[in-house]
């Protein structure tokens, strides 16, 4: 199975989480089976966190190697030391930065990490994103860079920023629904307990993830059964018992917790289906029907119209 390549850079000063929430979620992709290799680099020894916490020795700038469509993680930085003369003395590291993306490898910041990739000249006329704390700095500092404010990622061809903390997480799973699809994105948000994924600057977010801000067990355990089973004629007497409900109980239940019903549910997750098979080629119409428990190709041509 072909890999690719996620690598992250260690800085002096990293803050951890902005490390940790991307480094979890590229984690748990490859438990799932996704085909990710994980590595850090660092162009000096004896790094520490922000919090001081010590960093064991990763490799060197020189031991890392890529190929296009890579993956370059900069997980961002105490922002005094990205901005000292120290880290702006850091040509080779700079180089190496451009040299990566000369080579096809795709750049991604997150929170402050941005301010790096602007002192390489990789943000010169590409628009981007950094903390809310500091887009007004990046923007004064790189008057070439187009700073986009109140997003949470933003891609400008194949260089990614990201606002910050979190959105290091939100980020990572983007990158893992273009790795893989939406619904493996999905999976992996749901075993980090992440029920409300946030689409960058988009507003519409996956059905996979939408009606899943509610904790009721039940109820996650029929939207869980009915993405994974889609393909599956069932019945509303059928989920009532995954839920352990009666099926009255378990239709007010259902949309209480949602705000829609169960049916509006299962065909929202058929036209989610519908949109993923419908780019395939070599499916067709009755295919995309029977996997998405549908009866006929005429069912499929309805929801493609309420889709367009």
């Amino acid at each position: 199975m072909a890999t690719t390549k996620i690598v992250f850079l260690i800085l002096p000063e990293i803050q951890l989480l902005d490390l940790a929430g991307a480094d979890q979620v590229f984690y748990e992709a490859k438990c799932y089976g996704s085909g990710i290799e994980i590595d850090y680099c660092a162009f000096e020894t004896n790094i520490h966190t922000s919090t001081l916490l010590p960093i064991g020795k990763v490799k060197a700038l020189d031991e890392i190697s890529f190929k296009a469509g890579d993956y370059l993680i900069i997980p961002g930085a105490e922002t005094s030391y990205l901005l000292s003369d120290e880290f702006k003395s850091k040509q080779y590291l700079f180089e190496w930065l451009k040299m990566a993306h000369n080579q096809g490898v795709i750049l991604c910041s997150v929170c402050t990490g941005a301010f790096a990739l602007a002192l390489a000249g990789l943000l010169d006329g590409r628009k981007c994103t950094t903390h809310w704390k500091r887009t007004a700095q990046l923007q004064t500092l790189f008057p070439d860079v187009e700073v986009v404010e109140n997003i949470l990622f933003i891609e400008d061809g194949n260089i990614l920023t990201s606002a910050g903390v979190t959105s290091g997480i939100d980020l990572a799973l983007h990158i893992v629904s273009q790795l893989e699809d939406e619904f493996f994105a999905y999976k992996v948000a749901r075993e980090l307990v992440i029920y409300m994924r946030r689409q960058g600057h988009h507003a519409q977010q996956s059905i996979f993830l939408q009606y899943r801000n509610h904790i009721h067990s039940g109820v996650h355990k029929v939207q869980d059964w009915l993405q994974e089973n889609i393909h599956q004629k069932t019945s509303l007497t059928d989920l009532a018992e995954i839920a352990c409900m009666s099926t009255r109980n378990f239709t007010r239940v259902f949309r209480k917790e949602t705000g829609i019903s169960v049916n509006d549910f299962t065909t929202l997750i058929r036209k989610e289906k519908i949109k993923a098979l419908i780019k395939k080629p070599d499916m067709t119409h009755s295919q995309i029907a029977k996997a998405c428990g549908l009866k006929s190709e005429r069912h499929v041509m309805r929801l493609l119209k309420q889709l367009s």
